[in-house]
């Protein structure tokens, strides 16, 4: 099974005033990045809004994330959705339009103890032929834990983990009990080195949307041997992160790649959608914390 590594966008969806998939501007984003050389491309996931997407524009987001890929690099598909047929049905188009692999937050909403979430990823898997990336991310509203994760990992194609927590003590616990074999790839943009440290195998990220660059420049250092550099460069994320934090995380990363050239346009209702005047602040605010593009 394919191992994932470096530095991945958790990939922004360009939507038009209807919330329909700008196309044109899907194509433009992803050349961009893989002429920067992205290791690979996180389709649909949070940062994507998938969830709030209508179906029909989650299969045309991944054929034409797919199309513009072009094979370039590795592209995960995030299928999860409230009804888990649905689910089923974008997993198994993942598959058939060639992608790399599926991943999928745990379901949501009602409560599911750890005998549902198990069965849930095991009939994902079971639905598939290619690997299933599980999304760890506590506002989903289940905790996993490295005895949980590795219990998963056990079934055949179920290989990786995207781990978007700060408990760094369970990712290295995870990575022992899976004799260094799970996949995990970091989620918190602003500890990219802590989970390298902790074994991470990557990172996949909101902010690396607008700062790619700079996150690369973390992960090369690292696996270069060169912890003061990987360092430095982390301190200079953080502080656009830190800036950031001050907005909602989509709608300024939206916002700084419109001021970048991508229309990308708002997100989804009812999500914050700022104002051209406000656009430019926080553009400007990520600039005068450090960002360059």
């Amino acid at each position: 099974m394919m191992k994932f590594e470096g530095i991945m966008p958790a990939l922004v969806t360009p939507l038009d005033k209807d919330e329909r998939i700008n196309v044109p501007v899907l194509h433009s984003l992803i050349g961009y990045f893989v002429k920067k050389g992205a290791d690979g491309f996180y389709v649909g996931g949070a940062t994507g809004e998938g969830l709030a997407l209508r179906l029909s524009e989650r299969i045309i987001l991944a054929e034409e994330s797919m199309r513009a890929i072009d094979k370039k690099c590795p592209c995960i598909i995030q299928v999860a959705s409230t009804s888990f047929n649905d689910a089923i049905d974008l997993a198994k188009h993942a598959e058939s339009i060639g992608a790399d692999a599926i991943s999928a937050t745990p379901p949501l909403f009602f409560g599911y103890d750890e005998h549902d979430v198990y069965e849930y990823y095991k009939r994902l898997a079971d639905a598939v032929h290619i690997p299933v990336m599980i999304y760890y991310n506590p506002a989903a509203g289940f905790k996993f834990n490295a005895k949980i994760a590795a219990k998963m990992f056990e079934v055949d194609n179920i290989t990786a983990i995207k781990w978007t927590s700060s408990d760094y003590f369970e990712m290295i616990r995870l990575k022992d009990l899976t004799h260094g074999e799970m996949n995990i790839i970091n989620g918190p943009d602003e500890m990219l080195l802590m989970g390298l440290c902790a074994g991470a195998d990557g990172g996949i990220g909101t902010t690396y949307n607008y700062m790619f660059d700079m996150v690369k420049a973390v992960y090369d250092n690292f696996k270069a041997g060169d912890l003061a550099a990987a360092q430095q460069m982390q301190n200079k994320v953080d502080r656009i992160i830190g800036e950031m934090k001050n907005y909602r995380a989509i709608p300024a990363t939206k916002a700084i790649l419109e001021q970048m050239g991508f229309a990308v346009g708002h997100p989804s209702f009812p999500m914050k959608q700022y104002d051209e005047k406000t656009k430019k602040e926080i553009f400007e605010a990520a600039k005068g914390a450090g960002l360059t593009v």
